[in-house]
């Protein structure tokens, strides 16, 4: 039986929505259980699912919307339902942006014109505990965060401390608990790491540094 991962719309744009909830009912894993057209109304919709004990798993949250931006929004839902991952869904490539995005609990960060299946992919990821980054972006965040650095000299010493641990397979909550860090410290880091390497998920920072010879191959 597969296991569904609950899904929550956050857009202002009601044709994205039925877009992705369309796209959505597609796969047998993944279910949009509610959507709303801002980050205020996102908020709303949480606080009565909450109550109901029906919080999604996974909220794909547009960053430019009225009343509440989606930036805002996503400092908003993590400091309320921790247990609630949030992707960021938008048109803009920006560092700051995605850092702001990051900075604030997003575990993802997909651009519009991605395929599909790369938003069903960052969804998947963010409900495991992992971060997924748009390729692009995280090369254009690479050139702004390295400039010449190359390879592990780009990474401070908490962040190899990091990458050895993602590599052998510890989840950001065993990284905290090990490093005796929060477990959002933990998630900043390894953003930071797949960045800074031009990495889109934990997996390739697995591979690299097994590559690199920072841990032994499996």
């Amino acid at each position: 039986m597969v296991d569904v991962i609950k899904v929550f719309l956050v857009d202002d744009h009601a044709v994205v929505r039925r877009g992705m909830r369309a796209f959505f009912e597609l796969l047998p894993d993944l279910e949009v259980v509610g959507e709303a057209p801002d980050g205020k109304a996102a908020l709303d919709e949480l606080a009565v699912a909450a109550a109901s004990d029906c919080l999604p798993d996974v909220v794909v949250m547009d960053l430019l919307m009225p009343r509440m931006d989606g930036i805002t929004c996503i400092g908003e839902v993590r400091a309320l339902y921790p247990a609630v991952e949030v992707v960021a869904l938008t048109s803009f490539s920006e560092a700051e942006r995605v850092h702001a995005a990051l900075a604030a609990g997003a575990a993802g960060y997909v651009l519009k014109d991605a395929d599909a299946d790369e938003v069903a992919a960052a969804v998947r990821a963010a409900h495991a505990g992992e971060v997924h980054l748009d390729a692009a972006v995280a090369r254009k965040l690479t050139r702004s965060l390295v400039g010449g650095n190359e390879g592990v000299s780009a990474l401070s010493s908490r962040e190899r401390e990091v990458l050895v641990l993602v590599a052998q397979g510890h989840s950001n909550r065993e990284i905290a608990q090990q490093l005796v860090i929060s477990e959002r410290t933990a998630r900043t880091h390894v953003s930071n790491v797949l960045l800074k390497l031009d990495l889109a998920s934990r997996t390739q920072a697995a591979l690299w540094a097994i590559r690199q010879g920072l841990v032994p191959s499996p």
